[in-house]
């Protein structure tokens, strides 16, 4: 998350009321909660008529205002999957060690339980420019409709952080449970979801990336990989600290590059509520390109974009050993899934591509 928000020194300058301008605008195993229902019975999968999971209406061509679910994720759920990735086991999940090495393995159990299979011949997608052993976690679901399947999402979030560092009263372990355990784990919920449901009928990439801590590498890697092989990208849509709930504000999350694109009023239609609003701060540091959306925009040229809940004024653990999973809110977590749930399947069913930069 070093890119996300540059250097640490940040949060001092917005203390003590010194304002910097970016250069370039704005720019686990899954809980016990599990999905019931069978799928439509008009179209194998659901895919044509109501997903009797959720009751979402998919094969519409028009814009609607859906409701979340609010039943899916939990916050014991979320709870399971954060507690491990930000464990002392896993010595602080920084890349090319073997705490990192740790988390991979757990992703790739949930991904394997939720039936997502490799993008690549494996899950583990080795990168190619860093030293050191690291790889991002790459997983896909194939989208059931014959033409948009050849269209594809990635849903991703970073899932390293930096480690051990300087002890504060015996503790070296920057756990990361916000940067970006919280990002990952609604990855992986996502990936639940429609590994569940089977409803896509755009195909889905669940990308974890590895070394976004080094200077977004593994996002970089994947995606300059993923243009040499032409593959067909629609949107990328990232997941950065949302592990605790924006105060006084009237939306659920922030978007990253908010006047870039139409995605913050698209995210907006296919909810009960404003999922996505305009962070000043967002832009006035950048943000847009300090986090694993910056890729996919610079190579791709396609709306890439993060979703995020961390205002500079909620959380004070940042690339500390204080983010620890206790200080998360998992019920806030929760209802970030339950919420997004019917916004990006909307997003992905969608018969054309309302997403566009402006």
């Amino acid at each position: 998350m070093k890119k996300f928000l540059g250097f640490i020194f940040v949060l001092t300058l917005i203390s003590c009321g010194v304002h910097t301008k970016g250069n370039d605008g704005e720019n686990g195993l899954p809980g016990k909660s599990a999905v019931n229902g069978t799928r439509g019975a008009n179209g194998e999968n659901g895919a044509n008529g109501l997903d009797t999971i959720t009751g979402l209406d998919i094969g519409s061509k028009e814009s609607k205002t859906i409701a979340p679910v609010p039943d899916f994720s939990t916050s014991a759920g979320i709870g399971e999957i954060m507690k491990f990735l930000a464990s002392d086991e896993l010595e602080g999940r920084k890349s090319g060690t073997e705490g990192i090495a740790k988390a991979a393995d757990y992703i790739e159990t949930i991904f394997v339980k939720n039936d997502i299979k490799p993008y690549f011949e494996n899950f583990r997608d080795t990168l190619s420019n860093f030293k050191e052993p690291a790889y991002n976690m790459v997983g896909m679901i194939e989208g059931n409709d014959p033409e948009l399947k050849k269209e594809y999402i990635i849903l991703g979030a970073h899932y390293d952080h930096i480690g051990r560092i300087k002890a504060v009263n015996g503790d070296e372990i920057a756990n990361g449970a916000n940067d970006n355990a919280s990002g990952t784990t609604t990855v992986l919920e996502l990936a639940r979801y429609f590994g569940a449901s089977k409803s896509n009928k755009r195909s889905i990439i669940f990308a974890l990336f590895s070394a976004e801590e080094k200077g977004l590498l593994g996002s970089k890697h994947l995606a300059k990989k993923l243009k040499e092989t032409n593959l067909n990208l629609y949107v990328m849509l990232n997941f950065e600290m949302v592990g605790v709930p924006l105060q006084d504000k009237d939306y659920l999350m922030y978007l990253t590059g908010y006047d870039l694109s139409n995605l913050a009023r698209i995210s907006n239609n296919y909810s009960d509520r404003k999922v996505a609003g305009f962070l000043p701060k967002a832009k006035e540091f950048n943000l847009f390109n300090r986090s694993d959306n910056a890729p996919f925009h610079n190579i791709y040229n396609v709306p890439s974009h993060t979703y995020s809940t961390f205002d500079f004024t909620n959380f004070d653990h940042y690339h500390q050993v204080g983010d620890e999973a206790d200080t998360m809110d998992f019920s806030h977590m929760a209802n970030v899934v339950n919420t997004l749930i019917p916004v990006m399947q909307s997003m992905i069913n969608s018969p054309d591509q309302e997403i566009k930069y402006n």
